[in-house]
């Protein structure tokens, strides 16, 4: 290759280059459109739909635009999901994903139409609740060393009730029943309208449940919670010891929300987001507001968000795998 011929490849590759950064630095400058549009794959009035339009007013006051929440609910968020995907990669469409459309659904599903891993850009988590372990008034148990003695004495074993198969009180039932040796039979709901009234009235045994729908049923003395599944104690419940706390080891089970966007979008937008995010969350109005609702808002980085998403498959993976649950 002649020197001539190598310097006007390297002037063809340097061209290029400037042309995809000056396509960057603009596609960053007009950035928010007239409408960011943030897809929330489950229906309105849901613990993710309204978590996500306190965000997204918090966002669209810090970052300008107008942002729009839109919900396309089915298959257990996996058509929103798809949505997202499938939307331009210029930073105007945000999917308000969760544990379950980014680390247990494609377990649970055959085929999905999206790839959780391919498919997106991380932009940072946005909320996180726990579980509360929960039994009736009328059980006796008052903690949960005390539960497992009682349950193990049942000649049939005992229940637990949740919202329906593939959901994390479900999967974290199932988790429960193989860490600690218990002859326990899941009880699946059409959802927690149903399983709730359940448990309250003795017909199932105990619950392993988002802590945000069982508050008001723990503060009125409806139900019992023994512990939680976060990795410390929850704020507005102090008084309940933790899992690990209470004798079961490696054992955390939190909700969590998480903000993507298509795969491709500009890196710089992904960033301006996450950090905006991180601003809000040190405001302790806001955490307040999301406490209210029974979450903590918190934020990450791009990186640190995959990383998460990516360790909480290998956890959800063996789960789904030893409750064989399937969704089709």
């Amino acid at each position: 290759m002649t020197q001539f011929r190598c310097s006007l490849i390297q002037a063809a590759v340097f061209a290029a280059a400037s042309v995809a950064f000056a396509a960057a630095v603009h596609a960053q400058d007009a950035w928010p459109g007239p409408t960011v549009k943030v897809i929330v794959p489950f229906t309105a009035g849901g613990a993710s739909d309204v978590l996500t339009r306190l965000l997204s007013e918090k966002l669209q006051a810090r970052l300008g635009g107008n942002w729009v929440v839109d919900n396309k609910t089915g298959a257990g968020g996996n058509i929103g999901m798809e949505a997202v995907k499938s939307a331009p990669p210029d930073g105007n469409t945000i999917g308000s994903a969760t544990i379950g459309t980014l680390s247990i659904n494609q377990f649970l599903f055959s085929k999905l139409n999206y790839d959780p891993v391919k498919d997106y850009a991380y932009v940072s988590k946005v909320w996180e609740n726990c579980n509360a372990f929960v039994v009736a008034p009328g059980n006796p148990a008052k903690n949960i060393n005390e539960f497992l003695e009682w349950a193990k004495k049942q000649p049939k074993g005992v229940s637990y009730g949740s919202a329906g198969v593939g959901t994390t009180p479900h999967l974290a039932g199932e988790m429960f029943r193989h860490r600690t040796g218990l002859n326990a039979v899941h009880i699946p709901f059409r959802g927690a309208a149903q399983s709730m009234p359940a448990l309250m009235a003795g017909d199932t045994d105990f619950a392993i449940d988002n802590i945000a729908s069982y508050t008001p049923l723990i503060k009125t003395g409806k139900v019992r919670a023994l512990a939680v599944t976060c990795p410390e104690r929850w704020p507005t419940m102090p008084e309940v010891p933790t899992m690990a706390e209470s004798g079961v080891k490696d054992f955390v089970v939190t909700s969590w929300g998480a903000f993507v966007m298509p795969k491709g979008t500009p890196p710089a937008i992904a960033n301006k987001v996450s950090a905006a995010i991180a601003e809000i969350a040190r405001d302790p109005a806001v955490q307040e507001k999301y406490l209210q609702t029974g979450a903590i808002l918190k934020a990450t980085t791009p990186k640190e968000t995959e990383a998460f998403a990516e360790q909480e498959r290998v956890k959800w993976k063996e789960v789904v795998r030893l409750s064989g649950a399937k969704m089709d």
